[in-house]
C-alpha cells in the first residue's frame, strides 16, 4: 500500500482475487449478480453458469470447491476491491480530517451501493451478522485498523493512529449497521460534519508536536 508513511498495509495486504478479464473473473461476476438475485442460499451453480454463460464443468474446473468455493472467491474479490477503492481515495487526502472524511465515505458508498450485500443484509442476514460480532468482528476491526493507520501515521503515533483507525472503523459498522437519520455515511458534508465535531477534536491532543500539524 502506498500511503504518507510508506506503511505496510491496505490492499497489498489483501487476499488475491481472480486476475481481471480472467474466466474464473467473470464467474465471480456472474456470482455477483445472482447473489444480489436470489442471496446465497438460493443461488445455483446452474444460475452462475449460465449467467457466465459457461457450463457447470468450467465451474468446477475453476473452482474444486462447488459453491463453496465460489463463493469464497467472492468474499476475496469484494474485500480487495473495497480497500482498494478505499486506498484510492485516502491517498489524495492531504491533511488528517480528510483522510477520515475519505476513507469513511467512500466506505459508505461502497457499503450502500453493494447490489449483493444489501440483499444479503435485507434477506439474508444471518449470512453477513455473525461476520460483525466477536471474535470474527475483532478480525474485521484488526485488518481495517491496520490498513487506515499508515494514512494517519503522517499526524499521529503508530499506537494511535491504530486506535483511531479501528474508531473509524466502528463508526462505519455502527452507521452501516443501524443507520441515523442525522448521519449518511455516503454524503461528504454529513460525515465531514461527524468527523469534524466529534473525531478530530479528540484526536488534536495526540498529534506529534514534530508533525505536520494541518489536519
Amino acid at each position: 500500500m502506498v500511503a504518507h508513511t510508506g506503511g505496510d498495509a491496505g490492499p497489498s495486504a489483501c487476499p488475491a482475487g481472480p486476475k481481471p478479464d480472467s474466466q474464473e473473473t467473470r464467474v465471480v461476476e456472474a456470482a455477483l449478480r445472482c447473489i444480489s438475485r436470489w442471496g446465497t442460499a438460493k443461488t445455483t451453480i446452474d444460475d452462475i453458469a449460465r449467467e457466465a454463460g459457461c457450463s457447470r464443468a468450467t465451474i468446477y474446473r475453476l473452482f474444486a470447491g462447488g459453491k463453496d468455493a465460489v463463493l469464497s472467491a467472492v468474499a476475496s474479490t469484494e474485500v480487495e476491491r473495497f480497500f482498494t477503492g478505499l486506498a484510492g481515495r485516502m491517498q489524495a487526502a492531504e491533511t488528517m480530517e480528510d483522510v477520515l472524511v475519505a476513507g469513511i465515505t467512500e466506505a459508505g458508498r461502497r457499503i450502500q451501493d453493494h447490489a449483493a450485500l444489501q440483499y444479503l443484509l435485507a434477506n439474508q442476514p444471518e449470512t453477513i451478522v455473525p461476520h460483525l460480532a466477536f471474535k470474527q468482528a475483532e478480525a474485521l476491526l484488526g485488518r481495517a485498523s491496520s490498513f487506515g493507520a499508515p494514512y494517519l501515521a503522517r499526524w499521529l503515533d503508530l499506537p494511535d493512529a491504530l486506535r483511531a483507525a479501528e474508531w473509524a472503523a466502528r463508526i462505519v459498522l455502527s452507521f452501516g449497521s443501524c443507520p441515523a437519520a442525522d448521519v449518511d455515511l455516503a454524503d461528504e458534508p454529513s460525515v465531514r460534519q461527524f468527523v469534524a465535531t466529534f473525531m478530530v477534536p479528540g484526536l488534536i491532543p495526540l498529534i506529534r508536536s514534530a508533525g505536520d500539524t494541518n489536519v
